[in-house]
């Protein structure tokens, strides 16, 4: 194996809305998840932010961006997600 630097930019192959989910995440509900296909061709899941439910659409691109995580408990390193490019 070897590492491999992605862009980071794709498209957008499928997503789903979130209604009803854990009390982890109820405070984000509801919350978009797609499956993202990489220019380079790898295909990556997680959430879909900063676009508006009615506006995803198949083919959309978007760019991976991260978060901190400030939370004290596991998992401790940044989070990714998908926003529009």
């Amino acid at each position: 194996m070897k590492w491999i630097e992605f862009k980071g930019t794709g498209k957008l192959l499928s997503y789903s809305i979130v209604y009803v989910s854990t009390a982890e995440y109820q405070s984000q509900t509801p919350y978009a998840v797609g499956i993202v296909e990489l220019d380079e061709g790898a295909r990556i899941s997680g959430v879909v932010r900063n676009i508006k439910h009615e506006d995803l659409k198949i083919g959309l691109k978007v760019i991976v961006d991260f978060e901190a995580n400030t939370s004290q408990e596991w998992p401790q390193w940044p989070r990714y997600f998908f926003r529009s490019s």
